[in-house]
């Protein structure tokens, strides 16, 4: 397992230099075919699966997600990968190496010392990069590309009194919130459908009870009748641009 450093020089303009047919790219997976979601401060790793193809040996090989033209001006996503494995297998004159790695991204610090911004919430494409053995490199566009969305949070979520009598008020309460990347911190949400849900004791699979809106300050704020023990919690499913995010869930005992 090796780690290495990822700058945004890596990329080369591919109008500088045509693809290479010896040496191709396929089966490109990123995140396991979701959306990056990222909040501020912590850095994550993506998981990243593809195959290389060639009839060249290689020195090295990376995929980068980029977004913007690969004129030295592109943002960079990962500032650094992780590649646990490439299994090697050869046929009808190629070498195939099918890659296990994972991207290390942190949202307040990427390649060249670019900075995520609110605007990036969105589609990032692909580019990857070989380099042969004994000089001479391939640059190949891919049409894969993959979603950046900014994380959502749901603090302060409580459902209340505990315990509390059978067929009196439960009240359950909480505020949603999301990652700002232009100042690095969660800013209140307001005007976001979430969702009530309910697990009976016993059971394994939350329920819909009701949806409400965020109020402008991203509160959230329902009553329930309490009818059998179970565990509260608020669901929120994301947008375009936003991730979903679940509360871990408030149990209260009924008497």
């Amino acid at each position: 397992m090796t780690a290495t450093a990822l700058a945004s020089t890596l990329l080369t303009a591919p109008s500088a230099h045509a693809a290479d047919s010896d040496i191709s790219f396929s089966n490109v997976v990123i995140n396991n075919g979701k959306p990056i979601v990222l909040g501020t401060g912590t850095q994550i790793e993506v998981p990243l699966t593809y195959t290389v193809r060639t009839k060249v040996k290689l020195d090295s090989w990376w995929i980068s997600v980029y977004r913007g033209t690969l004129d030295g001006n592109e943002k960079v996503l990962a500032n650094g990968w992780i590649q646990w494995s490439c299994r090697q297998s050869t046929a009808g004159g190629y070498t195939y190496y099918d890659c296990d790695e994972s991207l290390q991204v942190d949202p307040d610090m990427l390649a060249g010392s670019k900075k995520l911004v609110n605007t990036d919430a969105t589609t990032w494409k692909s580019v990857a990069t070989a380099i042969k053995i004994g000089g001479g490199y391939d640059v190949d566009l891919l049409s894969y590309t993959t979603r950046l969305k900014r994380a959502s949070v749901i603090e302060s979520a409580d459902a209340s009194p505990e315990p509390v009598t059978k067929g009196k008020p439960i009240t359950v309460k909480g505020t949603l919130k999301r990652a700002n990347w232009n100042t690095h911190r969660y800013d209140l949400y307001g005007g976001q459908k979430v969702t009530l849900q309910f697990k009976a004791a016993g059971t394994t699979a939350f329920t819909n009870v009701r949806t409400i809106t965020t109020t402008s300050t991203g509160a959230l704020r329902t009553t329930v009748t309490a009818a059998k023990d179970g565990t509260w919690r608020w669901y929120y499913a994301g947008n375009s641009v936003t991730g979903a995010k679940a509360t871990t869930g408030d149990y209260v005992d009924v008497r």
